[in-house]
């Protein structure tokens, strides 16, 4: 029921407000930048971004850094997500993946200026097949 939920989320917020505020190993080997969009049901169900940053540490350990949700996907709050990586600790990240969105690379830039940047690559051959001939795809 709406209650049940509603009683399940405030026992959980602040676990969650803690996850978002823990401090982060200060190094990555790897970190993968990327937002989905999945339905969610505010006011009325729409879809919204999820962003998710993944990170690979040094010993090959994965780990979830951090996520928000917003209502698009824009350079402003994955601007606010990175900065907020180097107020909990993170202080070196060898090489940032993404979907290659506009301004993401000058942005990482900003924030750690010696990593390298690699656009995916699934993003950049879903890209290619879209500009490709559907008859010549296949080939």
């Amino acid at each position: 029921s709406a209650g049940t939920v509603s009683n399940i989320s405030k026992q959980v917020a602040s676990q969650v407000e803690s996850y978002h505020q823990r401090q982060l190993s200060d190094k990555f080997f790897c970190v993968y930048l990327d937002a989905t969009y999945i339905p969610l049901r505010r006011d009325t169900y729409q879809r919204e971004a999820v962003y998710v940053a993944a990170g690979i540490k040094p010993n090959g350990h994965k780990e979830i850094i951090d996520y928000r949700i917003a209502p698009v996907e824009n350079i402003g709050i994955w601007g606010e997500m990175i900065s907020n990586f180097k107020e909990r600790s993170l202080e070196q990240v060898e090489l940032f993946l993404s979907d290659g969105f506009v301004g993401i690379k000058d942005m990482l830039k900003q924030y750690y200026p010696k990593s390298k940047f690699q656009r995916c690559l699934v993003h950049v051959m879903r890209n290619i097949k879209g500009k490709v001939r559907v008859s010549d795809r296949k080939e």
